[in-house]
């Protein structure tokens, strides 16, 4: 993907918390980019394979590093559509798999061990799928990895400064 194709991805995403001028581009990959944002928080995202139909929330994963160190590689997904109440979701990548914590639409790791144990799992990975009971049917996201270890690299790497 283009640098111009990876700036209309994270336009996509809807990943700015304010102007996007306020946003650094650390890295942009072909699935990945790497965000320096203000507030002192760096992020790798991507966005699910398939793109989301007009007037629908795109499925996103983002990892999210803090200068402060209070966040060093939390994981974050925006699910399709939202998870019915109570549920898990199920984080598969390659041969292993995570249960994930859910609120709405939204998925988190479980804390810090998981989290360092998913990102070594994805560096050795192609793709990994989310998947839960949705509010109206099967939620199933599927992301490719291709460039995901960059922009993490990338993002650890400017909160570290």
């Amino acid at each position: 993907m283009s640098r111009a194709g990876t700036l209309a991805l994270l336009l996509l995403l809807g990943t700015a918390s304010g102007p996007a001028s306020a946003q650094r581009l650390l890295h942009a990959g072909q699935h990945w980019a790497a965000l320096e944002r203000p507030g002192g928080l760096c992020e790798a995202v991507g966005r699910s394979e398939l793109k989301a139909a007009p007037g629908r929330v795109q499925a996103r994963a983002a990892v999210v590093f803090s200068r402060d160190g209070r966040r060093r590689g939390e994981l974050h997904f925006v699910l399709s559509r939202p998870a019915r109440p109570g549920a898990d979701a199920l984080l598969s990548i390659g041969g292993q798999s995570f249960l994930l914590l859910t609120r709405g639409q939204s998925a988190w790791s479980r804390g810090p061990a998981q989290e360092q144990a998913i990102l070594a799992a994805l560096r050795r990975a192609s793709e990994m799928r989310v998947r839960a009971q949705g509010v109206g049917g099967r939620v199933s996201d599927r992301y490719l990895l291709a460039g995901a270890p960059t922009a993490i690299d990338a993002a650890a790497i400017a909160c570290s400064r």
